[in-house]
């Protein structure tokens, strides 16, 4: 990877979404900003995440999961979900308001701007990361009052 393309898609501006999935009994989170709607009949969206990632392995083998837009107040949060040797997803949210979605049993934090309840229907290699097709299962919450976090240029800025 050239520092010229990471440089160049950093210039791309970009929503902030924590993905989260219940594994047996653990919960596992982390920060992405691949995720974009796809179809609206039916209703579906791509999140993307490292492949190396034991969380990709996650959500490989366990279809349902939940992505919840971080608001622009949740740069703390989406940096926790974004650091190196992070803790479960219980511990990061121990502070927060949450609850865990009735389809997809995931934690999902009660503060973002929308969060929603998805089951892979497609995995897609791309590079060094897989990208997961879903159906949108439920909208589980809106906040239409809400600005969103976004990222840009490594940084977030509030929307």
């Amino acid at each position: 990877m050239t520092p010229d393309f990471v440089e160049a898609v950093g210039g791309f501006a970009t929503g902030v979404v924590v993905l989260t999935v219940r594994d047996g009994r653990d919960d596992l989170g982390t920060t992405v900003t691949s995720f974009m709607s796809v179809s609206l009949e039916p209703p579906m969206v791509l999140a993307g995440v490292a492949s190396s990632s034991y969380l990709a392995e996650v959500l490989s083998r366990t279809g349902r999961w939940a992505a919840t837009v971080l608001g622009a107040e949740q740069r703390a949060l989406a940096g926790r979900f974004a650091a190196e040797g992070r803790p479960g997803a219980r511990i990061l949210l121990a502070s927060e308001p949450h609850h865990r979605g009735g389809l997809s049993g995931a934690l999902i934090p009660e503060s973002g701007v929308t969060a929603l309840e998805c089951e892979t229907r497609q995995r897609i290699e791309a590079g060094d990361h897989t990208l997961f097709a879903a159906e949108v299962l439920s909208t589980d919450y809106i906040a239409r009052d809400r600005k969103p976090l976004i990222r840009v240029n490594r940084r977030y800025l509030p929307g």
